[in-house]
């Protein structure tokens, strides 16, 4: 072995013991049982989830509305690693919605499932993290203990930490979440880059194992760009367990030069993510320095409270509209932050462990604290996904510990745990079934959030419950009187309640609080037809395209217009166009069937019109039209 390398023992036996034939192949069975039964209760608890839909919560935009990821063609894959869609460069997890869409084109079920087996394998990979450390804590610790004793303890602690992983609740954002396949695919990549490193440092693998780590880590980066604090996990991990730097070690020995040499293609991969992620975000306008710092120091604690507690949880949890770092709240943050930091400083010698699952936490949510400001969220459940398996593993020593002292008693104590967390995650998978109980959800937890208000008008104004979602606009205009999301939707509700001129007013504030509003463009376009003025409507609907191309709306609010100029041809483009974009767009299909109808084609409206039905079923209005178009074309054949 090389110098500074951690020397473990055979986990099967004593060093260089040789075990029977059949006490070999019922290890290997049992070595197996365990990361299949994790894998299997992550699937059972996660279940509903392959019952959701696609969200109005960025699933419209990144799927419901965006031909270009759509298959694994030169086009798309042109798209995926030369695109920023939404601040993002996330090619991998592009690829892999491709391949979603090649075997299921867009039926949510099949995404949810592939996110839901990617959390599963995460699972099995934070248990095998697991045992590796408790291991190496053990080889100390338990080393008296021939080395098979120690591996039958290990086992169900590691089993223990990978569950409590894996069914937390926090854990469904970026399970139930199509949105979020990022987070589960960034962290296959993050703990098994983790799970190689650690093994090719034990094993004397040479640079093979090395390097597979370091690749790894640069497919969980071009997956999600926050998974860009792994080098600095691996520096602590190298102060303990591993011991190779550090108290004993020294900081400045041949051996911790090593490290340090070992750890530094994994930083410049990470420097690099940072710097392409800053220019992927374009950061808004960002809160004041002692802004951050308190939703920093919050958003840790919120963290680490709710993996304690996991109730409340909600798809967002709103940044304040005014951010007060002197706010009750945001002090008490300061001091619980302060309080934790002395213990882990305390105990670093006495208790190792403790202070390295902590430094880990931090370290792993600290791109999420609120250093750049990206969202309307203040804190998010998804944050939590690669940082949870520090406190998940110290949980599993916990136990470890425990089960020497009362084993009845810990085991019983720790499956009441996993059972409690399970419930709740099945619980809360259904949280995301929709776009309405989404929205429903944040109102219950938070009903100051304008998001959610709006957000939920929108989903209102589809059901042509008008009342009801006008009453939400106005509750988030007067929480937020400078959303332009809140603006933009109560002037939908102004424009249906036939208030054209009034929501025209609400328009151009939306667009002058954000010049790039697509649809707020586009909406304007539709109060200016109200009030029959299609070169004004036009020009807005043109210049919601010019900011987005992929607007579907936009184009079929065009058509519109044309159609009311009898230039039927011209508008049938722009529904073949908005169907190119969104194939499940009802409008494109009922109004392509009214241009026809307009010219006498009552056969290929009729077509047209059933399309549209047959995407949803309750569009009355493509209903009427059928029903017309079909007397019309009987009076049209005559009688026979």
């Amino acid at each position: 072995m090389r110098a500074g390398a951690v020397i473990m023992r055979n986990s099967e036996g004593r060093a260089g013991a040789k075990p029977t034939g059949g006490t070999s192949a019922r290890r290997h069975t049992l070595g197996w049982a365990i990361p299949a039964a994790i894998a299997l209760a992550t699937v059972v608890a996660f279940l509903p989830v392959l019952q959701n839909a696609f969200v109005a919560w960025d699933d419209d935009r990144n799927f419901v509305e965006n031909p270009h990821f759509r298959g694994l063609g030169l086009a798309q894959l042109r798209w995926m690693w030369t695109t920023f869609h939404m601040g993002h460069y996330v090619p991998l997890s592009w690829m892999t919605l491709g391949l979603d869409f090649e075997l299921w084109g867009m039926n949510p079920t099949g995404y949810h499932l592939t996110s839901l087996l990617l959390h599963a394998a995460n699972a099995v990979l934070v248990y095998f993290i697991a045992r590796w450390l408790l291991d190496a804590v053990g080889a100390a610790n338990l080393g008296q203990r021939p080395a098979n004793q120690r591996s039958t303890a290990i086992a169900p602690a590691a089993a223990a930490a990978a569950l409590l992983f894996a069914l937390h609740p926090l854990r469904v954002e970026s399970v139930a979440w199509a949105t979020e396949r990022r987070d589960v695919l960034s962290g296959f990549f993050y703990f098994s880059s983790i799970l190689v490193y650690l093994r090719s440092r034990s094993r004397d693998q040479g640079a093979r194992g090395y390097w597979i780590a370091v690749l790894l880590f640069g497919c969980a980066l071009l997956s999600k760009a926050t998974s860009m604090s792994l080098p600095a996990v691996l520096l602590i991990l190298n102060v303990y367990p591993l011991r190779r730097i550090g108290a004993g070690a020294g900081w400045t020995t041949e051996s911790a030069r090593r490290v340090y040499r070992e750890i530094a293609p994994f930083g410049l991969l990470a420097v690099a993510a940072a710097g392409l992620s800053i220019v992927a975000l374009h950061p808004p306008t960002q809160l004041g320095f002692a802004a951050k710092l308190a939703v920093s120091a919050y958003s840790l604690v919120f963290y680490l409270w709710k993996t304690v507690v996991p109730v409340g949880l909600a798809p967002l949890y709103e940044m304040p509209q005014h951010v007060d770092p002197v706010a009750i709240r945001f002090l008490l943050s300061w001091v619980v932050v302060i309080c934790l930091f002395a213990a882990a400083f305390l105990v670093r010698r006495r208790l190792p462990g403790v202070t390295a699952a902590l430094a880990t936490f931090f370290v792993v949510t600290l791109p999420m604290l609120g250093v750049v400001q990206n969202g309307p969220q203040i804190a998010a459940d998804r944050y939590t996904y690669l940082a949870a398996p520090a406190i998940a593993i110290l949980a599993g020593a916990g136990l470890l510990w425990l089960r020497r002292r009362l084993p009845m008693w810990t085991a019983a104590g720790a499956a009441a745990i996993v059972l409690t967390l399970a419930a709740l995650t099945w619980e809360q998978c259904q949280v995301w079934h929709d776009s309405k109980t989404l929205w429903t959800r944040v109102l219950d937890v938070d009903d100051e959030s304008p998001t959610a208000h709006s957000a939920l008008s929108n989903v209102l104004y589809r059901e042509n419950r008008i009342t009801e979602a006008v009453a939400h606009s106005e509750r988030a205009v007067a929480i937020a009187p400078n959303l332009p999301e809140a603006l933009n939707g109560l002037g939908v509700g102004f424009a249906r309640e036939g208030r054209a001129a009034d929501a025209v007013e609400l328009f151009q504030r939306a667009v002058s609080l954000r010049p790039d509003y697509a649809d707020a463009e586009a909406n304007w376009g539709v109060a200016l037809a109200q009030q029959n003025d299609m070169a004004g409507a036009v020009a807005h609907y043109s210049r919601a395209i010019e900011i987005n191309p992929d607007n579907s709306n936009a184009q079929v609010n065009w058509g519109n217009a044309l159609v009311r100029l009898n230039r039927f041809d011209d508008a049938i483009g722009h529904y073949e166009t908005a169907l190119r974009i969104r194939p499940d767009n009802a409008e494109a299909q009922h109004n392509w069937g009214v241009a026809l109808a307009r010219q006498r084609k009552f056969a290929e409206a009729i077509e047209h019109f059933r399309a549209a039905l047959a995407i949803d079923p309750t569009h009355a209005e493509a209903r009427e039209y059928l029903d017309k178009a079909t007397q019309l074309l009987r009076e049209q054949s005559g009688p026979r």
